[in-house]
């Protein structure tokens, strides 16, 4: 039994995603001392998937502009993926008066837009996969600029309802191909704070937004939403041409060694030593070639792509299996229980937040608050800053918890550890019951936001957890499980769309958010079986995957 009760396996020598992360507690010194290690503090740590030689591999690249890529993807997932899906949620009463119809009908114009960003899931997964994740973004930014133009010409309900549906082009890429961007660009013990920073803009960041977005629709009108977007929507269109290459890369499958089941680690240390010796003259390194671009050139001789080069929207194809059986995966990869669960409690614990963004104006607009759609904007400042502290807290802790465990274990990392993570998620179940118990009483709506806070503080501790659970132990699935997830919450909140508002009118938002606290309580129950059964559960499925009996492949593999 590993550290905290992480059952072990007996059928494997090496279960794929248990590596060894610190060398110094490691009994397996000799094996990993020639393998690549982190700098600095993180001297001793085994850098995982090991870089190639090849100066055009994301790992290779520097710090700085891995740092400049996710701040343009960061900006894009802010604009396309938080604040698109609740732009209009301050405004809802404002624009149903406008178009003299029900509140119920104007919610479910961003329903449609969220069942668009759904629907074209599977399609982002399977492009993404063929021919890389840049043409992808370029497209889904040039949807979102689209979009945001028609709605600020439109003076019609179908015209407002044909820039939702534009717009619902944008956000699949912006909501799941920039949580595996995070694994192809970063190593296992790097990758916690970005995964906290993309879960914080997806899970809170849209609360900030209705803060701007209700006072500008008091004060100038709901069009001014539209019309203040489209510069910020072009400026991103801009910055992914410029400055976001393509990440997906071809590496030989040794290097990736949390992929593995079977433990390599001394072939791939001599490889390193030849490569940092002097006998590396050309063709030395020709055994770590197994096809891995377009090039049979050695990685080690490639030369440096240009920034002009790296413009290129399109840079070969990433796999040769068929477009149907990449459309099909993210559905395949749920036959994955691990996966399954992920999918389901990600997606639903959040879908019972964007529950609440529905609610909000019905409940806030009408007696005895009777606030205006800035007033109802400002209500989100509580679940903004729940998910702000939740989001700080998983980044400063999660990492670092994941190395002590692994020191702990004889400095073996099991990606069960990141699961600890969804201790705070209980804090949801209660955060949704009170705020319903208040909003049904009349309590004061500072109460009221605060518990608001707290139920999206589990929330992001939660779909971090979660998240980053996903990259470690199956990171070659990582594309297909967000895609998968991304589908999933979208089509509950399309669901959502049709029945939340009449369901609190009719039995008040005590009942329903009773029922959403008590589900979500569920959910976070059941992480106890994946962290102790987790890793022989990853055993089982290498031994038993059924997606290689389908010859459905996850890796971008040629």
């Amino acid at each position: 039994m590993g550290f905290l009760g992480v059952l072990e396996d007996k059928h494997l020598q090496h279960v794929p995603a248990t590596v060894v992360l610190a060398e110094e507690e490691s009994q397996r010194t000799e094996a990993t001392a020639g393998l690549k290690h982190g700098t600095g503090k993180d001297a001793d740590i085994v850098l995982i998937p090991q870089p190639s030689e090849d100066p055009n591999d994301p790992l290779n690249w520097s710090t700085a502009k891995k740092f400049g890529i996710m701040a343009v993807i960061s900006y894009g997932s802010i604009l396309y993926a938080a604040v698109l899906a609740p732009l209009l949620s301050p405004a809802l009463v404002t624009i149903a008066v406008d178009f003299n119809v029900a509140v119920a009908d104007v919610t479910v114009i961003s329903g449609y837009m969220l069942l668009v960003t759904a629907a074209s899931g599977p399609f982002v997964s399977a492009f993404s996969r063929k021919w890389g994740k840049r043409p992808l973004l370029i497209a889904s930014s040039l949807f979102g600029l689209l979009g945001t133009i028609v709605g600020s010409a439109t003076y019609s309900y179908n015209g407002l309802l044909a820039a939702r549906i534009v717009q619902g082009f944008s956000i699949s890429a912006f909501e799941s191909l920039v949580v595996s961007i995070i694994g192809d660009l970063f190593y296992v013990h790097q990758r916690g704070v970005w995964v906290t920073l993309v879960q914080f803009i997806l899970g809170a960041a849209s609360n900030f937004s209705a803060i701007i977005v209700g006072p500008i629709t008091t004060n100038l009108g709901w069009r001014y939403l539209f019309h203040i977007l489209i510069a910020f929507t072009a400026l991103e269109s801009v910055l992914l041409v410029l400055f976001v290459p393509e990440t997906a890369y071809i590496r030989d499958r040794r290097y990736e060694i949390d992929e593995l089941a079977v433990d390599n680690l001394s072939e791939l240390a001599a490889i390193e030593r030849r490569h940092a010796g002097d006998d590396k003259e050309k063709g030395s390194d020709n055994d770590m070639v197994r096809v891995e671009t377009t090039t049979s050139t050695p990685p080690a001789f490639r030369p440096k792509k240009t920034f002009v080069q790296e413009l290129s929207v399109f840079n070969g194809t990433f796999s040769d299996d068929n477009l149907f059986q990449l459309i099909l995966a993210p559905f395949a990869v749920c036959t994955n229980l691990a996966i399954l669960w992920i999918v389901i409690v990600t997606g639903g614990l959040t879908a019972f937040f964007v529950a609440q963004s529905y609610d909000m104006a019905q409940i806030f607009m009408a007696p005895p608050y009777l606030l205006d759609a800035a007033g109802v904007g400002y209500l989100s400042i509580g679940p903004f800053l729940g998910g702000l502290l939740g989001a700080i807290f998983l980044g400063v802790t999660l990492d670092p918890l994941i190395k002590w465990c692994a020191k702990k274990n004889g400095g073996i990392y099991e990606p069960e550890y990141r699961l600890l993570g969804m201790i705070p998620g209980l804090l949801t179940g209660v955060g949704l019951m009170v705020f319903g118990y208040m909003a049904e009483k009349h309590y004061s709506y500072y109460a009221t936001a605060t518990f608001h806070g707290m139920d999206l503080f589990g929330i992001c501790c939660a779909a971090i957890a979660t998240s980053a659970y996903a990259i470690d132990a199956y990171r070659d699935m990582s594309s297909e499980i967000f895609i998968a997830g991304m589908v999933f919450k979208n089509f509950v909140f399309y669901g959502f769309s049709y029945f939340v508002n009449d369901w609190t009118a009719s039995d008040g938002p005590a009942k329903v958010f009773y029922v959403f606290g008590g589900v979500s309580f569920a959910m976070v129950g059941t992480a106890p079986v994946f962290f102790f059964w987790g890793k022989r559960y990853r055993s089982f499925w290498h031994r038993h995957n059924l997606l290689e009996k389908w010859g459905i492949r996850t890796h971008a593999e040629l």
